[in-house]
Parts: structure tokens; C-alpha cells; sequence
């Protein structure tokens, strides 16, 4: 037995590898089959287990064939002095056949699993979508690039280092067979065969160098040499020629070896290397005299054409070639009539930014410590026939936030399963004590607004993608939410989930590395398991060949919870087209859509005219429905995603210029502006705004991002992209006159940070214990003109409540800072300084603060402040009557104006 124990420590551990892998395969084709995607699973794997085999078996006999060729031409005995034979007999000769055998079927399985990795390049080169558009120096279409020189590139790497490898073990095995001999005098001495044989495989080396110096004339179109991206002068006029020349040098090379077989010594051989070195050098030369002696002396006049060829391709790969640009005068008219007419905007603007609204949500919602509130989205809702822009969140779990004491496996995996419910409120209201004016919130979710929630339960969501088990034995429960000191317990209704046989409970057993699933008694022939359950983790995985947004976002339709998240078809193989974050082609062609109870997911394509997703689309025929299937309720929430419009927004800031002569000056480059936020300047990020656009009748959704000039602070433009109905995904440019100065973001909050009255506001607050915390800075543009809006919160040192307390709003050369938005629009817009409006055309606002609101408001204050000073917080207390003296003297104001 201990003589056997070396041979069985490596069986039992490949068993158990093989075990493992057997039961990832088999609990993931049950994962694909329960969303019913079972043909997205086979394809996979079936082209998988192809391509691993075929380069196995490739691999095997081309390394095999060598290591017995090199056994079989290994001499037998050799002749020494006095004509006296000795028998050779090499180390390891009895264990030759062995060793060739495990030598070549080791080499050849890292090989596999290599080339494996092409699956899905091997399909897309399959299911290859011409994209119509030729390239102008190889005349090849684009899909050339995108779908078929991957391929080949891989491909032929994976060639180059099979024969490598195979050099390499033969020149082992000649060693170790004294072919090949390394001695003091003769520096080397080698048989005939074994000479025949290391040639041949030299030969195809540089064979297959030549190959790759072909394809890397095609990566001409990927250089980086010239003023912009792409091919260049000297790539066409210098580079190209010495590519070829390294070509032909390296095939005759190769013919050279052929040709040295049958003759002595290694002198064509060597000649043939001393000219392909020639080239090597040449070609490092020659390009480098072009650039420096034709190309720079008269740069723009050589490179002009290629510079267009960048231009039109990077606008094309990028989907800004179809934004429409129109001059937008900027005019300081706007009035009171002006705010009226557009009525939705200003009832809309949002002045919660979702930074310090995520904290109020974590603070006063979260309800229990292993709730969590992920993030904050901004959407638009229709309550009551009114169309509003609305922040909402969703409360899910997160098992790590339970207390160390709960911490078991039945807890983490039987007893919190779900999240529940979310919060939502309009962006423009404020309560009193300068908190959200939730239209739902708490647990159960209790709405104020026709909005029906019929399913709150959150088991499939953005963060908990830890494995649950549902519809358990009692006396174990699954909780469905707090309520008081007492829970509610629930049995899962929904379809989700894979029910647990017991030869299931073995392989998630084994999967998850536990043996709990097997033997817990909580567990019933009807209880099933979910896992993947992020819609991150469920889409990458159905659809590894996808990129996805950074912010999936929750929405409410028909009483039940989904999620939507962006997919995007990218590729970095685009020719002459400027890279950025890895690739150079983007376009969103598909929204997925999850929900959030039953976990069911569903890709559906928005761009048909999108050649990758077309070809996606026939490898997969199964995994994608048309946009027009989509339900018309959840159609109504898409949007056009932030992570998107930020990429395109800064390539467009240098592409706007379409002229080749602008673009080699650089002289109209655009920039992202920055803000303030906090305390700190940060690049101003898009961001969702209702508003009615130039010589449209109505408001609609959109996304938007100003510009200012390269390296200014001043406004030069701004960007819009429409999310609503057949109007999404247009993208317009409004271009101000650049003879006249509209101020930039950061210039209004220098101005705020300049004005003596707001700037000794926030003074104080910071000396008072507070810290302000100053929100997005919103562009508006209203008619002509455009107006600015900053929110301003305050959060005490003893709390993590952030309150809106200040709304500032610019206009012109006017930056005024009042209690709401209401109250800054009225200074800004009123009849006289600091008026009232006239009667008849009243500022639209969120509504008015009443005098019974603002004795509500003092009396609250008034509370506060006794009970801080019981407690002996003096800086608190000292915050709360300052705040009470406000409320005083505005209520003071109202009662006598």
C-alpha cells in the first residue's frame, strides 16, 4: 500500500478536480435551463469541447510525431577512435515511449485550454455581419477587421508557439539521446537526422514569421505613429514596404533551411538570417528617416488624408456621427412668462442630488442594519396624469450586515433571503425639516401616489449574489420583513429557483464547498435553490460577450419590481478609430431586463443596425427578442445610460471637428466642465433633466452635459440625448456664439463662492458644527436662455442626515441664495429687488411654504433644541436655535411684509 500511495495521491486528486468540474458543469446547465436558455448553454459548451479537442489532437500528434521521429532517429552507437563502435545507451531509455507519450499529451493540454479561449472568436469569424463600409487602404470591408483578423491573429500565435514548443522538446530529445551532443572542443555535434529534423522545424518557424509579418501590415490601420490614430504616411510609404520586405526576407529563410538539409554545414542558413536581420534593421531605420525628413517638415499636407480617414471613422465607431448641431443664441430675456411657458422644467428641476440623498435614504429607511439602500436612480413617473422626474432606490439585503451573533448558515442562506420595497420621492420637494417628501416609503411600502405594488419582494437585485435556499421545513422561516418587535415570515410563490433532488443537493453541495444542502433536515423535496442573482452576475454570464453599464436601476410597473441595465457591443478592432478604456467601438444595442422576484431575464435589442449584435444575434438565436416585444410600460422607463453618453461626450469634445485642418490645430478642442460638490472640484458628470427642447411643443427625458472650451471655464456648448419613445437616442448639440461670454459651471460657482452674503452664509454654518455640503450645479436652459441651479445641504458633526436647507440659483450676472427654489426664482424674476411676481403669472414652483408651516417648522426646532440641551449638546443645540432665529425672521417677513 505505501509503494502505491505516490501513484494514488495524483488519481484522487485529479477525481476530485474532475468532480469539481463535473458538478460546475452540470449545476450551470441547470442555472441556463431554469431561465430557459438551454441552448445558450450547449452552444457554448459544444464549441468549447470542440475547439479543446481539435487543438488537443493537433497539438498531440504534431508534438508527438516530432518526440517519436527524434526517438526513432536517435543513433544507436557511435564510432571512436580505432574505428571502435560503442553502444550509445542515452538516460531514461527504457521510459522513452512513456515520456514521449505524457511529454506531448501534457504540452498539448495547456495548448487546449489556450485555444479554447477562441470559442467565441471562432463563432463570431462563423457569423460574420458586414458592416457595409470598405476600408480605403487594403479595400476590405469592416468586418474583415472586426471578425476575421482576431481569428487570425490568435489562431497564428497559437500556431507559433506550438511549433516552439515542439523546437524546443525535440531539441530536448535529441540531447537526452546523444543526437545531440554539447562537448569542450566541438561545441556542439549532431546527427544527420536529428539536423534534417530541428531544420524542418526551423523552416516552419520562419514560415510562420512571414505569416505574421502579413498580418501585421493589416494592424497598420490600428498605428499609433502618426497626428491621429490610424494608418499614416510613413505607415503606408515606409512601414508597409518593410513589412513586405520582412515577409519575402522570412520565406526565404525558410526555403534556405529547406534547402540546407541536404548540404554540409549551415551557410545558406546563415546567409539567410544575415538578410532577414538586414531588414530587421532597415525596417527600424528606414520608417524613422521618412517621418523625420518627409513627414514632419510638411506634416499637415502628408497626413491630411489620414487624418480624415480618423475623423470619419472614429465619428462612425463611436455613433456621433449623427448628432445634430444647431446654434443656440443665449440670450438674457428670460422672464417670468418665460418660466410659466415652461412650467414642467421648473416644476421639475431636481434639487436632490442623489450623493446626500442616498445617505437620507440609509439614515431614515433602511429599517433594519441588514437592509441597504445600493444606490439612487434618477427616472420619470406619471402620477395623476402629471409627468415628474422622480429619485428612487431599491432596500435590499446584504448578508454581511448581519450582527456577528446571526451569522449562521441557516440565517445567511434559509432564513434572509430577500430585500423589500424602496423608496421613492419627486426630486423637487422638500419638507419642512429639509428631508425628501417620500411618495413611498417604509415597510410594507406605503405609496401616496397611484403607483401599485403588488410583489415588493427584492430575492434577484444588484447586491446579494450569495446562494438562497427557499421554501423550507419548519420550524425554519424565511423572513419576509420586520414590523415591530415581531417578524413576518412568507413561503416564496414565484417560478425562480431550481428545485433540489438529491443528487442536485450533491453537486451544489460540492459547488459551494459545503455539505449543508445535503443534510440540513430544513430543507424539503419542494425547496429550491437561486444563485447568480444580480442581474450584473445573470447577464455577463448568459452573455459573456456583451459589456454592461456600471448602473442597473430599479423600476415599478404593473405591482411588480424589474431592473433594466444597459448592454453594449464594443470591439477595439475598428480601423483608424480612436481607442478609449479598451476599445474603440461602442454601440447600446441591448437593454436587459430582470424581474426582480422571479429572476426571470431578457435581452432585448434596440439597434438592429448594429453588425455585432446582428451576429450575436445568430449565434444565439434564442437569447435575444425584439425591441417591439418589450412590455409598453417598461419601454416608457428606458433611458440613455450615463456611462455611454460620458464616453461619446468626451471623444466628441475633440471630434466635433470634422475639418482635417481644425483638427491637426486643435484649435476649437471642448472639454467636460467641473463643479463644485462638497468642497472639492469634480468633473460634472450628465445628468437627467425634464425639459422642453428648442421648437418642441411638450417636455420630455433627457440626458445632458455641458462643454466649455479647452482649458476655459466658460460655456461654449451642451449636449443632449432623448429617452423618450421614438425619439431615443438622438443625440443634439447646441452650439453658443463664441463671441459672447455664457458662463461655465465652475464661473457660477466662483461667483457663488465671491458673493459677500452667500459666502458668509456658509461661513457661519461651518463655524456652527454643520458641514455644507453643495450639490450638483444644474445647467438649464430654458427657452434662449439658460438659467443655473445649486442645491445646498447641511449635515451636523453628530449626525449623518444631510437636509436641504439653500437652493442658490444664476442667472445673468445674478447669483441669489434662497430658503427654495421658489424663493431664489422670485428674486431673480420678480417685479422689483426681491419682489413678489406679478399676480397674474405666478413662478411655478414645488409649492409654497404656509405660514402654518413655518410655525410648525419653529416649534420642531424649538424641541430639538431642548432636548440637545438636556443632553448637553451645546453645538447642536446652538445649530437649532440658529435655525429657529431663520424660521423667526421669515415668518416675521410673511406676517409683516
Amino acid at each position: 500500500m505505501t509503494k502505491r500511495l505516490p501513484l494514488l495521491i495524483p488519481i484522487i486528486f485529479i477525481g476530485i478536480s474532475l468532480l469539481g468540474t463535473a458538478s460546475g458543469i452540470y449545476t450551470d446547465f441547470l442555472w441556463f435551463s431554469e431561465l430557459g436558455y438551454k441552448s445558450v448553454f450547449f452552444k457554448a459548451l459544444a464549441t468549447k469541447s470542440s475547439v479543446f479537442l481539435i487543438s488537443f489532437l493537433v497539438a498531440y500528434l504534431f508534438l508527438y510525431l516530432n518526440l517519436s521521429i527524434a526517438q526513432r532517429f536517435a543513433p544507436k552507437y557511435q564510432v571512436e577512435g580505432d574505428n571502435q563502435i560503442v553502444i550509445i545507451n542515452p538516460p531514461l531509455k527504457r521510459l522513452s515511449g512513456p515520456i514521449t507519450i505524457f511529454t506531448a499529451a501534457l504540452f498539448s493540454f495547456f495548448m487546449a485550454i489556450i485555444a479554447q479561449e477562441f470559442w467565441l472568436d471562432i463563432l463570431r469569424y462563423n457569423n460574420a455581419t458586414p458592416f457595409g463600409k470598405i476600408d480605403p487602404i487594403f479595400q476590405k470591408d469592416i468586418a474583415f477587421y472586426v471578425f476575421s483578423l482576431p481569428l487570425y491573429q490568435l489562431v497564428h500565435g497559437w500556431l507559433t508557439a506550438l511549433i516552439m514548443a515542439g523546437l524546443i522538446a525535440t531539441i530536448l530529445s535529441y540531447f537526452l539521446s546523444r543526437g545531440l551532443v554539447i562537448g569542450k572542443k566541438n561545441f556542439y555535434k549532431l546527427s544527420f537526422e536529428a539536423k534534417g529534423h530541428l531544420l524542418v522545424l526551423a523552416g516552419l518557424f520562419f514560415l510562420a514569421l512571414s505569416l505574421g509579418y502579413l498580418l501585421q501590415s493589416y494592424g497598420l490601420l490600428y498605428s499609433g505613429r502618426g497626428v491621429a490614430f490610424g494608418v499614416a504616411y510613413t505607415d503606408i510609404y515606409a512601414e508597409l514596404p518593410m513589412l513586405r520586405l520582412k515577409m519575402l526576407a522570412s520565406s526565404l529563410v525558410a526555403v534556405f533551411i529547406f534547402l540546407n538539409i541536404w548540404r554540409a554545414g549551415f551557410r545558406p542558413l546563415l546567409v539567410g538570417l544575415a538578410v532577414l536581420l538586414f531588414t530587421i534593421v532597415i525596417g527600424g531605420i528606414y520608417p524613422a528617416l521618412i517621418q523625420r525628413l518627409v513627414v514632419s517638415p510638411n506634416e499637415m499636407a502628408r497626413e491630411e488624408g489620414y487624418i480624415a480617414y480618423n475623423i470619419e471613422n472614429t465619428r462612425a465607431a463611436y455613433g456621433i456621427d449623427k448628432v445634430v448641431e444647431t446654434e443656440m443664441s443665449a440670450e438674457d430675456g428670460l422672464s417670468a412668462d418665460d418660466l410659466i411657458a415652461n412650467e414642467a422644467t421648473i416644476r421639475n428641476i431636481r434639487l436632490w442630488d442623489w450623493r446626500p440623498l442616498k445617505t437620507t435614504f440609509k439614515q431614515i429607511q433602511e429599517i433594519r442594519p441588514y437592509y441597504v439602500f445600493n444606490d439612487v436612480d434618477i427616472d420619470r413617473y406619471k402620477f395623476n396624469a402629471s409627468f415628474e422626474q422622480v429619485a428612487l432606490s431599491a432596500r435590499e439585503l446584504s448578508i454581511d450586515n448581519l450582527p456577528s451573533s446571526a451569522k449562521t448558515w441557516v440565517n445567511e442562506h434559509l432564513v434572509y433571503t430577500h430585500g423589500y420595497g424602496f423608496c421613492l420621492n419627486p426630486v423637487n420637494k422638500v419638507t419642512s425639516d429639509g428631508l425628501p417628501d417620500f411618495y413611498v416609503k417604509d415597510i410594507p411600502p406605503k405609496s401616496n401616489v397611484n403607483l401599485s405594488i403588488e410583489r415588493p419582494e427584492i430575492y434577484y437585485g444588484e447586491i446579494n449574489n450569495a446562494y438562497s435556499i427557499i421554501k423550507v421545513n419548519e420550524p425554519t422561516r424565511e423572513l419576509d420583513y420586520p414590523k415591530g418587535d415581531v417578524n413576518e415570515y412568507t413561503v416564496y410563490e414565484g417560478g425562480g429557483g431550481i428545485e433540489l433532488s438529491f443528487l442536485r443537493k450533491i453537486a451544489f453541495s460540492i459547488r459551494f464547498g459545503t455539505i449543508k444542502p445535503l443534510i440540513s433536515s430544513a430543507i424539503r423535496e419542494d425547496s429550491r435553490i437561486i444563485f447568480d442573482r444580480t442581474i450584473e452576475s445573470r447577464a455577463s454570464n448568459l452573455a459573456p460577450f456583451l459589456s454592461f453599464d456600471g448602473d442597473p436601476y430599479l423600476v415599478v410597473e404593473g405591482g411588480r419590481l424589474y431592473w433594466m441595465l444597459d448592454g453594449y457591443t464594443t470591439t477595439s478592432m475598428y480601423p483608424y478609430s480612436t481607442p478609449t478604456d479598451g476599445f474603440n467601438y461602442i454601440r447600446n444595442s441591448v437593454k436587459v431586463v430582470m424581474d426582480a422576484y422571479d429572476g426571470d431575464i431578457t435581452f432585448f435589442v434596440f439597434d438592429e443596425t448594429d453588425p455585432l449584435i446582428n451576429s450575436y444575434r445568430k449565434i444565439f438565436p434564442d437569447l435575444f427578442k425584439d425591441a417591439s416585444e418589450m412590455k409598453e410600460g417598461l419601454k416608457a422607463h428606458i433611458r440613455y445610460p450615463v456611462d455611454l453618453m460620458k464616453v461619446q461626450a468626451r471623444i466628441y469634445s475633440t471630434y466635433h471637428m470634422a475639418d482635417p485642418q481644425v483638427f491637426y490645430s486643435k484649435e476649437d478642442t471642448w472639454a467636460l466642465p467641473g463643479e463644485i460638490y462638497g468642497d472639492e472640484e469634480i468633473e460634472m458628470e450628465p445628468y437627467y433633466i425634464i425639459m422642453k427642447l428648442m421648437g418642441e411643443e411638450s417636455e420630455e427625458f433627457l440626458l445632458m452635459l455641458p462643454f466649455t472650451p479647452s482649458g476655459k471655464n466658460n460655456m461654449i456648448g451642451w449636449m443632449a440625448v432623448r429617452c423618450d419613445g421614438d425619439n431615443y437616442g438622438q443625440m443634439i448639440v447646441y452650439k453658443f456664439p463664441k463671441d459672447k461670454l455664457i458662463f461655465g459651471p465652475m464661473q457660477i460657482e466662483a461667483r457663488v463662492n465671491q458673493d459677500p452674503t452667500i459666502s458668509r452664509e456658509l461661513t457661519l454654518w461651518g463655524q456652527r458644527g454643520s458641514s455644507v455640503i453643495r450639490g450638483n450645479l444644474l445647467v438649464i436652459p430654458i427657452e434662449k436662455s439658460v438659467l443655473y441651479v445649486e442645491p445646498l445641504y447641511l449635515k451636523a458633526e453628530q449626525s449623518e442626515l444631510p437636509e436641504l436647507k439653500r437652493v442658490i440659483v444664476g442667472y445673468g450676472n445674478r447669483v441669489v441664495m434662497e430658503e427654495t427654489l421658489e424663493a431664489a426664482l422670485t428674486r431673480v424674476f420678480g417685479t422689483g429687488d426681491g419682489g413678489e411676481p406679478p399676480p397674474e403669472a405666478p413662478i411655478p414652483t414645488a409649492g409654497e411654504t404656509t405660514i402654518e408651516e413655518l410655525i410648525k417648522r419653529a416649534n420642531e426646532h424649538f424641541s430639538r433644541a431642548e432636548a440637545y440641551q438636556k443632553d448637553g449638546n451645546w453645538g447642536a443645540y446652538g445649530e437649532e436655535i440658529a435655525r429657529l432665529k431663520e424660521v423667526l425672521a421669515e415668518l416675521d417677513g410673511r406676517i409683516n411684509p
